[in-house]
């Protein structure tokens, strides 16, 4: 699998992945025609694919920052079979596949361009995840972190007995695949996307008793700082964090996603509010999309110069 598109101000690659367990990712690059500032790893979430991130990473190329992504296991492209279907396996496995994948970037495109790690939702609490207990090395490599609209708390608490006992479950039936129905309507405020999601075959709401245990349980551990994100999470010793979230979000909590990023000693960190926004802050209706795409772009170059100028450790390690 692979094929080149080529546009105004970037080009599409899309290829493929084949992961140590022989498991194969289908995977996409954005990259801007001039020479890029950045590289941005980008991470879906929950019952979606890469290809479902409108403008946002045509945008990103306006600034000269290439994005790299990929479905991740279980979901869009990346399932070859039904029973295929949400299995993502343990955290750990979750982890190695960010890992190998950013391991996997063309290293023509020179190691010396900064590298960010960005995700939404489900994947922006795994980037948040791997900020805390990722692999050392790769994080040496990653000169900032974002997450749009973070997996730290559901917006309605699941109940502690059901939970429980899907925890359960979930060890002794770990693929057994579970739907879970997402309503569209709550995802977005623009109907159109809703729409498109919803007809979209690829976002098809199948989790597994492990992979959905291991979602609340990553975001359980970052909530209550057992998976802890401290000073030093970053290329040159240092963490820069970002994080966007709408205060009309229906999926997940912006008010505990808030209080437990106030928490957080780290110097170089931002929380970005907006007012009334739903969870998919890259498809807002209007110029809102935009507006996102932009404050994420402005993040990142921002912090794309000399490390040395940020704050940080003089060198860049190789992968």
């Amino acid at each position: 699998m692979a094929a080149t598109s080529i546009h105004d101000h970037y080009t599409t690659h899309e290829g493929s992945l084949s992961l140590p367990d022989g498991h194969g990712l289908y995977t996409k690059s954005w990259l801007p025609t001039q020479p890029a500032k950045a590289r941005l790893v980008f991470v879906h979430g929950f019952s979606d694919h890469c290809n479902f991130y409108g403008v946002l990473f045509p945008e990103l190329a306006k600034h000269a920052i290439a994005t790299y992504s990929f479905d991740q296991r279980g979901w869009g492209r990346s399932v070859h079979s039904p029973s295929q279907k949400g299995l993502t396996g343990s955290t750990q496995v979750v982890m190695d596949d960010i890992t190998h994948f950013i391991k996997s970037l063309p290293k023509e495109d020179g190691e010396e361009t900064p590298l960010f790690l960005m995700g939404h939702s489900m994947g922006g609490g795994q980037v948040l995840y791997y900020a805390a207990k990722g692999d050392a090395e790769v994080k040496k490599t990653i000169r900032g972190y974002l997450g749009e609209a973070p997996s730290i708390a559901l917006r309605e608490k699941p109940n502690i007995v059901v939970s429980t006992l899907g925890r359960l479950a979930g060890k002794v039936l770990p693929h057994r695949q579970m739907l879970q129905k997402l309503d569209a309507t709550k995802i977005c405020r623009d109907p159109d996307v809703c729409k498109e999601w919803d007809a979209d075959a690829l976002c098809h709401d199948t989790g597994t008793l492990e992979g959905l245990a291991g979602m609340l349980d990553r975001a359980a551990e970052l909530e209550e700082g057992k998976a802890r994100i401290d000073e030093s999470c970053g290329e040159g010793g240092k963490t820069r964090l970002w994080i966007g979230f709408g205060t009309g979000d229906h999926i997940l909590s912006e008010p505990v996603c808030r209080k437990w990023f106030e928490g957080l000693k780290v110097e170089d960190k931002e929380y970005k509010v907006y007012e009334g926004w739903y969870h998919k802050l890259h498809a807002e209706p209007g110029d809102d999309k935009f507006t996102f795409a932009n404050d994420v772009a402005r993040w990142i170059v921002d912090r794309s110069g000399a490390v040395d100028a940020l704050g940080g450790v003089v060198g860049k390690p190789k992968l």
